[in-house]
């Protein structure tokens, strides 16, 4: 027997969007009632969506009304709401472990083994949902480097508690990658194209000035979360 044919770019596209969510809270007092994030996408079980901490809403204090939700794609071809919860995070990667209710959603399978410089991959988030409309959007480029990541500084007036901590504990390597990505992709999957299996969580573009800039002129470099370092988050889900 031959060997088994590999999945195409659209084939992969078409398998992967469905379980790729949008990241967000619901309102009853909020116009529009769900708040647009980020991405995510399902793990495990399909009961778990993984995705950044920084994009996790904080709960509000005083408004019951409003907790975290997630929008899942259907095989009806609708975005559906369901409540999520949050069940485990590392803030130090900026990762997130979320539960959400309803029907499995099929899972991305994640990569056993790290990838090298080079090699071709594929985003797939909701980039700029709050103002063009919740659509999944794959951006393709390749992992340029592998790179140790802290945050800048500057200053005394520039140092967050957090910047201070990761300072103290040293760096993480983090995947630079040659491709766009623009606000809404943060919390999506990085995909090897080659596999169809999660590598990255990417965690941001860069920005050469404002958050506007993100928008009007992308530097095509972006960043991404080793997919090894989820992997202290899914033991929440076997201690369960």
């Amino acid at each position: 027997m031959g060997a088994a044919k590999a999945e195409t770019l659209p084939e992969l596209v078409a398998r992967a969007k469905r379980s790729v969510v949008i990241v967000g809270s619901y309102g009853l007092m909020d116009n529009p009632r769900f708040g647009f994030r980020a991405a995510g996408f399902a793990v495990v079980d399909g009961l778990h969506v993984l995705t950044n901490a920084h994009v996790v809403p904080e709960e509000t204090a005083g408004r019951i009304d409003r907790s975290l939700a997630v929008q899942v794609w259907t095989p009806e071809l609708q975005w559906q709401l369901r409540s999520a919860k949050v069940v485990a995070t590392d803030r130090a990667h900026d990762l997130a472990l979320l539960q959400i209710d309803g029907p499995n959603l099929p899972v991305l399978n994640l990569a056993a083994k790290e990838v090298p410089e080079g090699t071709a991959i594929a985003l797939i988030g909701v980039p700029i949902g709050n103002a063009l409309g919740y659509s999944h959007v794959t951006h393709r480029g390749i992992v340029s480097a592998r790179t140790p990541i802290v945050p800048p500084a500057t200053g005394p007036q520039g140092l967050s508690e957090r910047a201070v901590r990761q300072l103290r504990d040293g760096a993480f390597e983090v995947m630079q990658l040659d491709a766009a990505a623009y606000p809404g992709n943060s919390g999506g999957p990085v995909i090897d194209v080659e596999t169809g299996e999660v590598v990255g969580v990417l965690q941001g573009g860069l920005v050469k000035s404002t958050r506007e800039a993100a928008l009007s002129a992308p530097t095509g470099i972006s960043y991404a979360v080793l997919i090894r370092d989820a992997a202290p988050l899914l033991k929440a889900i076997e201690a369960r």
